[in-house]
């Protein structure tokens, strides 16, 4: 969400967005498909898009659509419930979905895009740290290299934590430990 701090951001669309790691839907993840294996911000499970949504709080711009699987438009429900939401695909496991036709989705999306002009507009800040941010991770390797970001600290074998006083901080630390987690993944085993 990276610009939304722009006074001409009036509205915000997740399009494409998926459910969290570790949870039921399609190739459910958070930022990198297999290495992190769980997300929670504040006790809550970490999807992308309610992260992204605590960013776009802080700075008053509303969630105005998101499009994904059915199980990703559940998730919504819960971090933008004004949002409009259009599943493109129906969960049946992680690698299989029934997906809806094109035709179909295609005319769903642009009138939930139209509808949800209805609702941008800037509002007033909703600043809801402090964060604490916990990331379990599938290799004990990646745990050192997340804690070379300052302020992340192991809580065990696989599994660290941050806090972050702001949303835009939380979301620029959580991306830093991204990249350090995904530069010692390893590519291929042995």
């Amino acid at each position: 969400v990276e610009g939304i701090q722009r006074s001409d951001v009036e509205g915000v669309v997740f399009l494409g967005y998926h459910t969290a790691a570790g949870t039921e839907g399609v190739l459910s993840h958070t930022y990198l498909p297999n290495s992190i294996t769980a997300v929670w911000v504040n006790g809550e499970v970490g999807s992308e898009g309610r992260l992204n949504a605590h960013v776009a709080r802080e700075y008053g711009v509303p969630v105005v659509l998101v499009t994904g699987d059915d199980m990703t438009c559940e998730d919504a429900e819960l971090y933008a419930p004004e949002a409009r939401k259009v599943a493109v695909k129906d969960h049946i496991s992680r690698y299989t979905a029934e997906c809806r036709p094109p035709s179909v989705t295609f005319a769903d999306i642009r009138a939930a895009a139209k509808a949800a002009t209805g609702i941008a507009g800037r509002r007033e800040p909703d600043r809801d740290g402090p964060f604490t941010v916990e990331i379990e991770v599938d290799t004990s390797q990646l745990v050192t290299n997340a804690c070379m970001v300052p302020t992340v600290e192991q809580v065990d074998e696989r599994h660290v934590r941050f806090e972050a006083l702001t949303a835009y901080d939380m979301i620029r630390c959580f991306k830093a430990v991204c990249t350090l987690i995904s530069a010692a993944t390893e590519r291929t085993y042995g």
